[in-house]
């Protein structure tokens, strides 16, 4: 099955910074958001996390932030990871609906 198949909710394209956490080893990466979907989004980043990787994931727009376990569901060699969210809490799913309606308002920004 497709990634594209996989999915359940339209992504967006979506610009903001992120900071992505992995627990077993303590790493933290500075990378930026570019996809954004109700289920999961894209990072860019040059070293990605492998597939799997459970790690936590938080997302900063002006003063709106979103936190979410996450777990790696493809890794793209030199250009970024997909993840998935786990669990979020209630309120970081509101700040998510802000942002997806806000992205909602430019058709054209749907991704196929």
């Amino acid at each position: 099955m497709s990634e594209e198949q996989r999915r359940r909710n339209p992504r967006y394209a979506f610009i903001a910074n992120a900071e992505l956490f992995e627990s077993g080893t303590g790493m933290r990466i500075a990378t930026r958001v570019s996809e954004l979907s109700m289920q999961g989004c894209y990072l860019d980043m040059l070293n990605p996390f492998p597939e799997d990787t459970i790690a936590l994931v938080k997302v900063t727009v002006g003063d709106k932030t979103f936190e979410s376990k996450v777990r790696v569901i493809y890794a793209h060699s030199n250009l970024g990871v997909g993840l998935v969210f786990l669990d979020p809490d209630p309120k970081n799913v509101e700040v998510l609906k802000f942002w997806i309606d806000e992205a909602k308002k430019d058709p054209e920004r749907t991704l196929p």
